[in-house]
């Protein structure tokens, strides 16, 4: 199945890029895809442990199974002023 990826901010820095498409096994979870984002970007490692992740429109824990189709935006915190 295909997974849609959106990076945001610190993520989007350290992937190199914005998004991507990804085939995974069905029944895949979020911490999966996660580490396979890893192994694929290795400087997502620096940002995992304070992302959040949404599926669609909402947040999502690390055990949520992903479907074919899901758009998963990972998403760091927010700080400014």
């Amino acid at each position: 199945m295909n997974i849609h990826v959106h990076y945001f901010a610190g993520a989007r820095e350290a992937a190199g890029r914005e998004g991507e498409t990804l085939e995974i096994d069905a029944g895949c979870d979020v911490a999966a895809l996660l580490a396979r984002l890893i192994e694929r970007h290795p400087g997502l490692a620096r940002v995992a442990p304070s992302l959040r992740f949404a599926i669609g429109e909402a947040f999502q824990p690390v055990d949520a199974t992903l479907a074919d189709g899901d758009d998963v935006a990972l998403l760091p915190p927010v700080g400014g002023g």
